[in-house]
């Protein structure tokens, strides 16, 4: 059980004020060798030095992402980890010089932080802070030292957040305060599948009325981006999924067209579209594949770009491309994090859009889990079961 105090419902914590620091020692999910299934395991978090907050948090979204850890496509410097990047609670500590949070305010984690000074974020472009740079080394912001301890060892936050976990001490680079009046575990969807996926259709993908988009991997990221394409006003929103449990839902969240394979799409594709194919085809399967570029260039048109949302191997260096379309046709290859989106912006305005229901989150939550139930989530995930799982906190985990 935690040993740190309840929050004080919205008092501001004055930097100069004294106050006794405590250790709080909770349930985690933690993954000891890569290979290996997560394990529940207690930790120490510490409070939070200057510039930031601890949060106990509501919910945690079980996102692809940290099953590239379990697989080792995404290899870290320090063991064990401690997974979870998508998350949303209540500021429960302040520290020193933490500007625009107080306690009990709420708030979504962002898995990129966006300090607002640094030359990308200054041109625009938060979703490449250089603060990013850290995000696997399990490191803190603001002093270089580990937050979180297991038995006397450090252990490396997945993006320096840990959602794995009902408490977080993270830095307030990444933290999105946010209304009250969302529920919590709906926010925390917001953090990264959501936002990944919508604007990588909006924003990187720049659809507009009238286009033809191409999603292909319908999960928790592909899902959200056949609802930005089908709100910007995309004639046609194609959704790539061998899942057939997938491909409904994706009708259901504005998908106009499904298809098992690219292959399968190309002919139908080429036939709905008068032979133009796809202004945009967006890339949000599980672990991306070499192979996987050539068939998005070949189902989109002339001046089209495929925008590559989905992760590889970390080591993975080999890509199939048509070369020659690239430069008759003028097609484009574009990567895109956090959906080319910055975080303090692209959060509240989708949940504006949620509050007006164009956006759908509840219904994202295909199943929920409790956090001893995480290796369950992970096997529905692989088994193609989920759009999206959630672990849900209770006082059971704290």
């Amino acid at each position: 059980m935690p040993t740190t105090p309840s929050h004080s419902g919205g008092a501001a914590l004055s930097a100069d004020a004294p106050r006794e620091e405590r250790i709080v020692q909770t349930k985690a999910a933690l993954l000891h060798e890569p290979g290996q299934d997560w394990a529940i395991d207690e930790i120490e978090v510490g409070d939070p030095v200057a510039g930031e907050v601890q949060l106990r948090l509501a919910a945690t979204g079980l996102c692809h992402s940290d099953e590239h850890l379990r697989t080792n496509a995404m290899p870290v410097p320090v063991y064990p980890v401690l997974g979870g990047h998508e998350g949303a609670g209540v500021v429960t500590k302040v520290g020193a010089g933490v500007t625009g949070l107080r306690e009990g305010d709420h708030a979504v984690l962002g898995f990129i932080p966006a300090c607002g000074v640094c030359r990308p974020c200054s041109a625009g472009m938060q979703n490449l802070c250089d603060q990013g740079a850290g995000l696997l080394t399990g490191q803190a912001i603001s002093d270089g030292t580990h937050r979180v301890t297991h038995q006397g060892r450090p252990v490396a936050p997945m993006c320096l957040l840990g959602t794995f976990a009902p408490y977080v001490t993270v830095n307030q680079s990444s933290v999105i305060r946010i209304e009250d009046d969302i529920p919590l575990e709906t926010a925390a969807l917001l953090g990264c599948g959501v936002s990944t996926g919508w604007g990588s259709a909006t924003e990187i993908g720049a659809t507009r009325p009238g286009d033809t988009v191409v999603i292909v991997g319908a999960g928790g990221i592909g899902i959200n981006a056949v609802q930005g394409a089908a709100a910007a006003g995309a004639r046609f929103v194609v959704a790539v999924d061998p899942v057939e449990f997938k491909r409904q839902k994706a009708v259901e969240f504005g998908a106009t067209h499904t298809f098992a394979s690219m292959a399968e799409a190309l002919e139908p594709l080429r036939d709905i579209t008068w032979g133009s194919l796809a202004h945009t085809t967006i890339l949000t399967v599980g672990e991306l594949q070499g192979d996987q570029l050539a068939e998005a260039l070949a189902i989109t048109g002339k001046g089209g770009q495929v925008v590559v949302t989905a992760l590889a191997d970390m080591t993975a260096t080999d890509a199939k491309i048509g070369m020659f379309e690239l430069t008759l046709l003028q097609k484009r290859i574009q990567g895109a994090i956090f959906g080319g989106a910055s975080p303090r912006t692209q959060v509240p305005r989708l949940l504006e859009l949620y509050r007006q229901g164009r956006l759908k989150l509840d219904e994202l939550v295909t199943r929920t889990y409790s956090l001893d139930e995480i290796n369950k989530g992970y096997q529905d995930m692989r088994e193609g079961k989920n759009l999206r799982g959630i672990v849900r906190y209770t006082d059971a985990d704290w």
